[in-house]
């Protein structure tokens, strides 16, 4: 309805415009090519006042419904509107350089597709043309089968039992939701996919469906094999993705337990765009099952981080030598040794705290009193005067400090390795 009341509003005022040069050519040439100029049309409507008067009241008209139309714009989309008053349509669009090289042929329900983003991730393959919520045009292959490695497939009219399932979507500019499509046979697709470094997959693409989908694609694509995402050669921890977390804490774990033996289990879903979660990870740490409270929170520095993340990164491995001795391999045969034993809720005590506090810190603890009240929070150290120092994040802002005598302890516990 506001459109409509804005784009009834010019056309009123445009048609009272041109009215008013047709009158000023009607008086005279002289007078009706100086009304095309703003300051001679002024003239010309001083001087010529009852000619002028009708289409100035036409065009007076016109900003009614212009003015009424622009309140309830505002009233429902004032980032449209001040997008529009801006001008910032006029502005050529500047298009970020392309992640990935697409270059396919042919047409999708009957129009052009140019997809500037494409993956496939869990079996499912995707490509996507438009930036928005709803994709422009989209095309999804749904595999019956996962692989990791290259990815071969050829499909024919005839084939029968368990064949991708093929989707197409689109979406056009008086629609407010997209339109969509699927089949499951009588189609034709061909597909060769070889991986590319670090986490890509290319090559040569074909699908032709029915003539009644009017949909025929062909040429090369690239996609991405997870939602990692690369900045000069390095992961981007500010992408807003379920395996960004995971990277993030599979790289806190190595640098936490000290070892690259690390295997993370599936995350809980999330849901993004968030500032902070509060995750139960589940991993296989050297063989050994842990499970691990843990705090992420993103920034604009770092992107996503563990909360209270002060661990060293990990000494980079040594490359073997070409022809060790049999000391090397003795040694290399032998248990890795460790300073200290992966779980440390197996020998803590209070005067295991007491004696090394560097080993516990930044780690949650439960405490019991002589008095009867317990204490929880994250262990922050020992003070000048031998308190054990504890902090507790509330739920809202604020932190909760505790300092405890070793004598009023009756019972502490290490509630995480």
């Amino acid at each position: 309805m506001d459109a409509l009341l804005i784009l009834g509003g010019l056309l009123l005022i445009l048609a009272g415009l041109v009215w008013l040069v047709m009158r000023a050519f009607a008086t005279s040439l002289l007078w009706g090519w100086g009304s095309l100029l703003p300051p001679l049309t002024l003239l010309y409507v001083l001087r010529h006042w009852r000619l002028a008067r009708p289409p100035l009241v036409l065009s007076g008209l016109g900003f009614i419904p212009l003015i009424v139309g622009m309140t309830l714009l505002a009233s429902q989309d004032a980032q449209r509107l001040e997008a529009i008053l801006s001008l910032q349509w006029l502005k050529a669009e500047v298009l970020a350089p392309a992640e990935l090289a697409i270059a396919l042929n042919g047409e999708l329900h009957g129009r052009p597709f140019m997809p500037q983003q494409g993956e496939l991730i869990d079996g499912v393959l995707s490509l996507r043309e438009g930036q928005d919520f709803f994709a422009q045009s989209e095309l999804i292959i749904r595999l019956p089968q996962t692989s990791k490695g290259p990815l071969r497939l050829d499909v024919l009219p005839a084939d029968k039992g368990v064949l991708p399932e093929v989707e197409i979507s689109w979406l056009l500019p008086e629609q407010e939701l997209p339109e969509a499509r699927r089949l499951s046979h009588g189609y034709t697709l061909h597909l060769d996919l070889q991986p590319l470094a670090p986490n890509k997959l290319a090559g040569d693409f074909h699908l032709v469906l029915p003539p009644q989908f009017k949909t025929s694609l062909s040429g090369r694509v690239e996609l991405f094999s997870d939602g990692l995402r690369y900045k000069a050669g390095k992961v981007d921890r500010h992408v807003d993705s379920a395996d960004t977390l995971a990277y993030v804490i599979e790289d806190y774990l190595q640098r936490r337990f000290v070892t690259r033996q690390v295997k993370l289990y599936k995350l809980a879903a999330v849901t993004f765009p968030a500032e902070r979660f509060d995750l139960t990870v589940q991993a296989l740490i050297e063989d050994q099952p842990q499970q691990l409270p843990l705090q992420l929170k993103k920034t604009e520095q770092r992107g996503w981080a563990v909360a209270d993340d002060s661990f060293a990164s990990l000494p980079e491995p040594q490359v073997a030598a070409v022809a060790p001795s049999r000391a090397v391999l003795a040694e290399a045969a032998s248990p890795e040794r460790v300073s200290r034993p992966l779980d440390r809720r197996l020998r803590f005590s209070l005067d295991a705290l007491l004696r090394n506090p560097n080993r516990y810190q930044n780690l949650s603890m439960r405490v019991a009193t002589e008095r009867g009240n317990t204490a929880e929070g994250r262990f922050q150290g020992v003070d000048q005067d031998g308190r054990i120092m504890l902090r507790q994040r509330m739920k809202g802002q604020g932190e909760a400090s505790y300092s405890l005598r070793p004598e009023e302890v009756s019972r502490i516990e290490l509630l995480e390795p």
